[in-house]
């Protein structure tokens, strides 16, 4: 197991303020995040604030909580943005799958560029659809909640057509800051989002320990466990498992290549954050639903959907249990969707490459599917603990501070790519420098200058 360096994040941002285009691109960043953050305070029309608040306060942890979480608080708000960016990771995922079994969609994948695009195109349209549903079936139940100001259908179609156009929005601004900027450009939406809450939790957390709910000593551990998990997680993103790889020797022309050594990284959390996510959305709908359910029913069936709700509820031993389960499920699940290892054991042959003591083709695409095997596995496990751990805390100990653990992966995982970004292209202005200490801008030009 070996891990990967990143550049401290002091020295790549003194470096990147050197070059006005990763200066503009950084600046450009900033701004995009800035419009977003001011449009999840912008209400949609003929909402009632007040109602709108105490009605998210008690449903903080059903699965209102988790797409208000991804949304930067904009759907407790209500605000334009209110659907955020889920509709585009829904369709996207929606897709992705479907790319996987579809025959249409499978040859698409190969057509390199241009059949990026027209799944590009697919997905965007997907995202309309979801967001259309998702809007107009918000709009609904505020309307039923008497959360409005304005009923029927004087407030159904412009609160629809607004949210919706808040998501495709946002879709373009992703994708604006992806081109124009640093990073991905959806992944950095979330991740302001995600940030924007940071400073209330802290807050809240300062705030007991001043009034007395929370002693000294438990916010002081309280801390040691979020910096520890933290680093923890910083660490097992950074892991690679390198399968070494050998390529035969080969003749261009009148020249023949020594064979060269190399390896196959594979990160121990090959599936990223999808696992928790899906996760999560399907262990709180039914609790959603039970505990909806259950104040609407009358008789028996409200005492069962009640009791079905209170067993589902965040941090009861059934939720974790279940939350636990499907998070390896997906994490085995996603990486088997995303990795293909017959695809790779074919590509390693076809390019002359092969596993030390492993024989092309077949057997190297079983030996790849063992490591992946194994690698998930403990993926899981890390991606179920770092999950679990904050349920725990705040379930059993009575801990205020939600230290979310999707949260945590996504804002690491962000960061690092973002970090990364950032330090290729400070490194692609170097390349010149370098080229013309070496002298090797000149050589073709010298050398033929010479022969002449």
């Amino acid at each position: 197991m070996a891990t990967t360096s990143l550049t401290n994040p002091a020295t790549a941002f003194s470096e990147a303020a050197r070059f006005g285009e990763i200066r503009n691109r950084v600046l450009f960043l900033i701004g995009a995040l800035v419009v977003y953050r001011i449009g999840t305070f912008i209400p949609v029309p003929g909402v009632n604030p007040a109602e709108v608040a105490r009605f998210f306060a008690d449903r903080s942890n059903t699965i209102l909580g988790i797409v208000n979480l991804f949304s930067g608080g904009a759907l407790s708000r209500l605000s334009i943005f209110a659907m955020g960016v889920m509709p585009y990771i829904s369709a996207s995922i929606i897709i992705q799958m479907m790319s996987m079994v579809v025959p249409t969609l499978m040859e698409l994948r190969k057509e390199g560029e241009s059949g990026r695009r027209k799944i590009t195109q697919y997905t965007r349209i997907g995202t309309v659809g979801l967001a259309l549903v998702q809007s107009f079936a918000a709009a609904g139940a505020l309307t039923k909640g008497g959360m409005t100001l304005i009923h029927g259908w004087a407030f159904l179609i412009p609160a629809t057509i607004t949210m919706t156009t808040g998501t495709m929005f946002l879709m373009w601004l992703g994708e604006q800051i992806t081109e124009r900027g640093v990073g991905n450009g959806i992944s950095m939406i979330i991740l302001s989002g995600i940030v924007a809450g940071l400073p209330g939790a802290v807050g809240s957390t300062a705030e007991a320990v001043s009034s007395g709910e929370m002693q000294g000593p438990v916010a002081l551990a309280l801390l040691i466990v979020v910096l520890a998990t933290t680093a923890f997680v910083v660490f097992v993103e950074r892991a690679q498992r390198r399968i070494p790889v050998d390529y035969a020797k080969r003749q261009v022309g009148r020249r023949m290549y020594a064979g060269q050594s190399s390896h196959l990284p594979f990160k121990m959390n090959m599936s990223g954050v999808i696992p928790p996510i899906f996760a999560s959305s399907l262990l709180l709908f039914p609790a959603t639903l039970a505990s909806f359910f259950g104040t609407s029913a009358e008789g028996p069936i409200s005492g069962f959907m009640q009791n079905v709700a209170a067993a589902l509820g965040y941090g009861q031993p059934l939720h974790l249990l279940i939350y636990a389960l499907l998070i390896i499920f997906f994490c085995f699940f996603y990486t088997a969707l995303v990795f293909n290892a017959r695809d790779t054991a074919d590509n390693l042959k076809k390019s002359g490459a092969f596993v030390r003591g492993i024989r092309p083709g077949q057997q190297t695409a079983e030996y790849i599917d063992q490591v992946l095997t194994r690698l998930t596995l403990w993926g899981a496990l890390y991606v179920m603990l770092v999950c679990l751990l904050p349920e725990i805390l705040v379930s059993w100990q009575g801990v205020p501070f939600h230290f979310g653990g999707t949260s945590l992966l996504i804002v690491v995982v962000v960061v690092m790519d973002f970090m990364s970004q950032l330090h290729a292209h400070t490194m692609s202005h170097h390349y010149p420098n370098l080229l013309k200490k070496a002298n090797l801008l000149g050589y073709g030009r010298t050398g033929s200058g010479g022969q002449s």
